[in-house]
Parts: structure tokens; C-alpha cells; sequence
């Protein structure tokens, strides 16, 4: 399959690896470009854990502590292989979405053991912190780095769109998928979704790109990532 994927860079380029050996030809059109924020201040000296909900997140930790002993949560296996890339060592996944999260915070940590310190950017999908504070715990939000989105489509996506050279576009993210469809508004390129499949980690992802008349809609069963690769092997067929 020919297909676009929007993910921030250098994790598209990691995807693009595996799915260019699955035979699909990938072109990389970003949607999020990722800044630190070097100059927050990272307080873990009364953390029982971290939790993070992405591998940009992961990638921003590791920058602003040198500790790896400290428990981090991770929302998914990717997140748990950003984490393990830059040198922690006790990683737990919860393989799901922020419901899977939490609920694994609640098991391995009590309430007494200290704060919950979620790194996060500067826009977060869920209620990680709602959840877990309605369960006694103290969370605490470190903004580590900032999503800024892209204001146009590149050349050479719009060409792609265009001629009809795109089977697919993936989604991972519910901010990812409302710039795309919204600067497919702006380049009157709606209509070419018609003959495109949208692949959608998750339904939540889905919704944000409803402004599009997609071919069809295709969500990962689970909020992981080899799920949704799972869907591109049956469309494949």
C-alpha cells in the first residue's frame, strides 16, 4: 500500500523502516513537530513513579534527569522502547491507552508512596490525572516539551494526494488527525479522501478526522500500535 504517515518525525522514520519491509511505500508528512521546554523544573525526589503517555515524552525525561532506577509507567510498548532506548531501567507497559495507565499505576503503587509525576507536553488527550487523583493519588504534570502543528502540506503530500498516489494516511494521535483534515481543508484536497483508507489507532483518533469523507474507517483493535499494523496486512490482501 502507498501510504502517508503523520506521526512526528523521527518516530515516522522508525515506522517507515518496518513498514518499507512489509513492502508498503511510506511517505513521511508530519503533523506535530516536537520543542523541548529545557528550562522546566523536574522534581522527582518525592516521586514514587513516572508515567508516560508517549516516546516523546520518554525522550524529554531522559533529558532533564540523569536517574534511570525510577519506576516508569508506560502507556504502551513504544513509549516502553522509547524509555529503554534512552536508558531506564525499570519500565512497566500497560500495553492500552490512559485507562490502561492508570489502572497500572493503581496496581504497583499506592497512594502513600509518594507522587505520580506525569511528563507531558503542552497538550494532553485523557484525564490520566482526574482518574487517579479520584483515587487518592497526588499527580503532578511536568510540561517537558511543547507540539507545535503544522500549517501546511508539503509539496510533495499534495502531489501524492493529487494523482491519486495514496491508499492510506495513519493516524496516532486526535490533534494529528484534526491538522491534517484541516489543512486538507485548506488546500480543497477533501474530496481526494474519498479513495483513501484512514487507519486510526484509535476511535477517539478516528472522530478527530470526521471531517473528511474517508473510503472507510479502520481502527486498531487495541490503542497499540502492532494492532493497527495488523489492519494494513488485511487491507493489503
Amino acid at each position: 500500500m502507498r501510504l502517508i504517515l503523520t506521526r512526528q518525525h523521527s518516530d515516522s522514520k522508525i515506522l517507515a523502516q518496518r513498514l518499507t519491509a512489509m513492502d508498503h511505500t511510506v511517505l513521511i508528512e508530519p503533523m506535530l513537530t516536537i520543542h523541548p521546554c529545557p528550562n522546566t523544573k523536574l522534581e522527582l525526589d518525592q516521586a514514587a513513579a513516572v508515567l508516560l503517555t508517549s516516546a516523546n515524552g520518554a525522550r524529554a525525561l531522559a533529558c532533564h534527569t540523569a536517574g534511570r532506577q525510577l519506576p516508569v509507567f508506560c502507556v504502551g510498548d513504544a513509549t516502553a522502547h522509547a524509555a529503554q532506548e534512552a536508558g531506564f531501567k525499570n519500565i512497566s507497559s500497560a500495553n492500552g491507552d490512559v485507562t490502561a495507565l492508570a489502572a497500572l499505576a493503581r496496581q504497583r503503587v499506592n497512594p502513600s508512596d509518594g507522587a505520580l509525576v506525569h511528563v507531558a507536553g503542552s497538550s494532553v488527550a485523557g484525564d490520566l490525572a482526574g482518574d487517579l487523583t479520584a483515587h487518592g493519588y497526588q499527580v503532578q504534570r511536568a510540561i517537558l516539551y511543547r507540539a507545535e502543528t503544522a500549517q501546511q502540506l508539503s509539496q510533495p503530500c499534495q502531489d501524492a494526494l493529487q494523482t491519486g498516489d495514496v491508499d492510506g494516511i495513519l493516524f496516532f494521535s486526535p490533534r494529528s488527525a484534526t491538522t491534517f483534515v484541516k489543512l486538507l481543508q485548506q488546500e480543497e484536497l477533501v474530496e481526494v479522501c474519498r479513495d483513501i483508507e484512514l487507519f486510526g489507532l484509535s476511535q477517539a483518533v478516528a472522530d478527530a478526522a470526521a471531517g473528511a469523507p474517508w473510503k472507510g474507517q479502520n481502527i486498531a483493535a487495541k490503542p497499540r500500535q502492532d494492532k493497527l499494523l495488523e489492519l494494513l496486512q488485511v487491507n493489503k490482501k
